[in-house]
């Protein structure tokens, strides 16, 4: 037997021109089914009997479960028939339930709501595939916030879904509207909803404490219920499918540009399906409630330490901080576009956020302080009559700078240390003290006692002005003598 659409085509051919060889070959049928339905086209078509299953004794059994039980497992539904007699695999029973599954589904009818006017905002997050930064690639998401009553929608692009980044953009939004709902409706993510049990729900702390700023009240859907938030679903896939195809671009700022001309020009001024009036002149009836006079800072927070090259580590890449800071720990703050650095209170530097990785941003003045400070170092009188005695003096002075020591104090102490146990043994010690990374007098102190003990020495004439007790002379070159003698020997 054939279907009815055939049984046409077969007429329809008939009609056509065609013979019934023709008809036969071009349907793939015989030329006996052909003239038999030529003749008799109101003949019956009886529908296959379907093959016998292991699984039909027990529909009716599994139908039961599922009512009883709708979220049962196949594997438990399993062992329950193989007590009955079932002698089947979980193949065919897996697929009977997903079936019956799908079937009460389609079935299933949802009241569409209504929210009144500054009642509910819908949120939601989407994944955009993602942007490169030179060889690095950054996760693109968008967060759609939407007013329920108009459909005005805000979209704010991230590279992240932090705690930080939702907080940011649920404050952009806020602004965007100038202003704040009764409650706010969102499925089941981590940054909102910390643990579920059916209709128990303990939510994010860090989010209640944000949205009690605003006195908002949360809501979460129920589990695998996207109908619940509807709204925002349908604007995700609109902003799929009207914005983002044909586009590229060249980083967050640019998509963010776009979106936000695509948000004005096209989305909340165009008439919406469903309530057959454009968003902007709906949400003009809109009475939200006014912002806080004092709002919450979400930017991204850490506390750090500014390493030697002056410098912070902060997503991946280095941020300079002033030469005086380092050693100390600064907080950082970040949003999309900048890195702020604050010393307790005070802001020290501010950068352009780069989404690139390994990369240091330097500001030209942190570099110029590092320039100076080492200049005022050496043109002090004590540091440069250190740094007479040779390249190992001025090369200790250097590291002690890097090891971040009280240079004024180490230098005075290696001073005292040279009159003690004389020039020579002073830069035998400090050749031991950098092949061992040993910066500091103490460690000098400490070499020159286990090798040497001091010569004995007749202490200076005290005189009575302090200033004259306190001058160092530069340690004579003997080789400036030798060259001295030599030329008056050849003079002569």
């Amino acid at each position: 037997m054939i279907d009815r659409r055939s049984v046409f085509e077969i007429h329809r051919l008939k009609d056509a021109g065609c013979t019934e060889r023709q008809i036969a070959r071009q349907l793939r049928i015989g030329r006996k089914t052909v003239k038999k339905y030529l003749d008799h086209p109101e003949r019956t078509v009886t529908p296959r009997k379907p093959k016998a299953s292991k699984l039909d004794a027990y529909r009716e059994r599994i139908d039961s479960f599922l009512e009883e039980f709708p979220d049962v497992k196949a594997p438990v539904v399993l062992q329950r028939l193989r007590k009955e007699g079932f002698t089947g695999g979980i193949t065919i029973v897996r697929c009977y339930i997903q079936r019956k599954r799908e079937r009460n589904r389609n079935r299933e009818a949802f009241i569409r709501f209504e929210s009144a006017p500054g009642k509910q905002l819908q949120i939601d997050w989407g994944h955009f595939g993602s942007l490169t930064y030179g060889t690095a690639s950054r996760k693109l998401y968008a967060l759609a916030v939407i007013e329920a009553y108009s459909r005005m929608l805000y979209v704010e692009f991230t590279h992240s879904q932090k705690q930080e980044a939702l907080h940011q953009g649920l404050l952009n939004a806020f602004r965007y509207f100038n202003g704040t709902p009764e409650e706010l409706l969102f499925d089941n993510m981590m940054t909102a909803v910390t643990e579920r049990c059916g209709s128990v729900i303990r939510f994010n702390d860090a989010f209640l404490d944000f949205l009690r700023i605003f006195k908002i009240v949360p809501r979460a859907c129920h589990i695998r219920s996207p109908q619940e938030k509807g709204k925002i679903e349908k604007s995700i896939d609109y902003l799929r499918q009207n914005f983002w195809p044909l586009r590229s671009f060249s980083d967050l700022m640019d998509v963010q540009g776009q979106v936000n001309q695509w948000r004005d020009g096209v989305c909340n001024v165009r008439v919406h399906q469903t309530t057959g009036e454009r968003p902007i002149d709906r949400f003009a009836g809109v009475g939200l409630r006014p912002l806080p006079p004092l709002l919450p800072d979400c930017r991204e927070s850490a506390t750090l330490l500014v390493h030697q090259d002056f410098a912070v580590r902060f997503d991946d890449n280095s941020y300079t901080a002033p030469p005086w800071t380092i050693g100390r720990r600064l907080t950082l703050k970040a949003d999309q576009t900048t890195v702020t650095l604050y010393h307790r209170e005070k802001q020290v530097a501010v950068h352009h956020r780069s989404w690139e990785r390994k990369k240091r941003i330097e500001l030209p003045s942190h570099q110029e302080q590092v320039k100076k400070l080492h200049r005022r170092l050496w043109q002090d009188r004590d540091i440069a009559l250190l740094s007479s005695l040779g390249q190992e003096a001025v090369d200790y002075l250097a590291a002690l700078v890097n090891a971040r020591q009280l240079i004024k104090k180490s230098v005075g102490k290696l001073l005292q240390l040279k009159e003690q146990y004389g020039a020579v043994s002073l830069l035998s010690a400090i050749s031991r003290a950098m092949a061992h990374k040993a910066y500091g007098a103490d460690y000098i102190e400490n070499i020159l006692r286990q090798e040497k003990t001091p010569p004995k020495q007749h202490p200076p004439v005290k005189l009575k002005n302090e200033d004259l007790n306190n001058i160092r002379l530069p340690e004579p070159s003997l080789a400036d003598y030798d060259a001295y003698i030599l030329k008056r020997r050849k003079e002569e």
